[in-house]
């Protein structure tokens, strides 16, 4: 029998130990002459490239009446760290179609994909304003009107009872070149208990003063075609809302097939109540359209 050797095994990388061969078949191993005649080696197998992401959409944020981009800004905070390219749009209030006009436009300028969210009158402004913008691949709907075709923001305010939003409202005339209109402003003695009842009553207060009017026009003018009927939208439902009732939230989020989520407790404001919330269901839109 031949004398086996002990032969250090190649380093493993979770452990070491020595394997035992024949003394004559280590040395012929050792003897073997380097033939430059060989076969070529093998060509290296292909490493596959590191998977690379899709770029994130960029987050557009439309404001509703009586509000600025500014109500945004738990939300936009929140997308940004989470890696999201966000606008907060500047919605003019002005009037239906010129606002979504001006969305519009803004959505023309943006490359790749688009997560088009809304916060109430915002809703009227996205459902015209994404129509023909196939990069919007979202719709989402943040305690926002989702009309249908013909219909108005006034209109959805009034089908279901609960709203206190027309007896809140102090319409204020006002005059530009060629002509004028009528502002609504929420009267700052209701603004807590109608748009915001769970803020805090100095965080109302200061709202109630900085509030931006619409023209009382933009919500009483009919919608067009909706963008919802042909683009995947998500609905968050403020159950306590005094402005649109949440039953007619509940309406419009079945109506359009969206993906809908309920906080109970949430006023109108919900996009400063609970902008965790608010985030968490636009980066789910995100993901499952992107």
């Amino acid at each position: 029998m031949l004398a086996p050797v002990s032969v250090p095994a190649r380093r493993h990388r979770w452990f070491h130990r020595r394997v035992m061969i024949p003394a004559a078949l280590a040395a012929a191993v050792v003897t073997v002459p380097t033939i430059s005649s060989a076969a070529p080696t093998a060509a290296p197998t292909a490493v596959a490239a590191p998977a690379r992401h899709a770029p994130k959409p960029t987050v557009v944020l439309v404001h509703g009446a009586f509000a600025d981009s500014s109500s945004w800004g738990g939300v936009v905070g929140r997308l940004r760290h989470d890696g999201f390219p966000v606008i907060a749009a500047a919605n003019p209030l002005r009037g239906l179609d010129s606002d979504a006009a001006y969305v519009a436009s803004l959505l023309a300028t943006i490359p790749g994909p688009v997560v088009l969210v809304a916060h109430s009158y915002g809703g009227e402004v996205i459902t015209n304003a994404a129509v023909g913008h196939p990069n919007v691949k979202a719709l989402v709907y943040i305690a926002a009107f989702a009309p249908a075709q013909g219909e108005s923001g006034l209109a959805l305010t009034g089908l279901n009872p609960g709203s206190q939003l027309g007896a809140a409202l102090v319409v204020r005339p006002y005059a530009v070149a060629g002509g004028g209109g009528a502002d609504g402003y929420v009267d700052p003695a209701k603004f807590r208990a109608v748009m915001g009842a769970d803020l805090k009553a100095a965080d109302a207060e200061l709202l109630a003063a900085e509030q931006r009017p619409v023209d009382l026009a933009a919500l009483q003018a009919a919608s067009g075609v909706p963008a919802w009927k042909t683009i995947p939208s998500w609905y968050l439902v403020a159950g306590a809302d005094r402005a649109i009732p949440a039953a007619t939230e509940k309406f419009m989020a079945q109506r359009a097939g969206a993906h809908t989520v309920v906080i109970d407790d949430a006023s109108h404001l919900v996009m400063l109540s609970h902008p965790a919330r608010v985030a968490n269901l636009i980066v789910q839109a995100a993901r499952a359209t992107g």
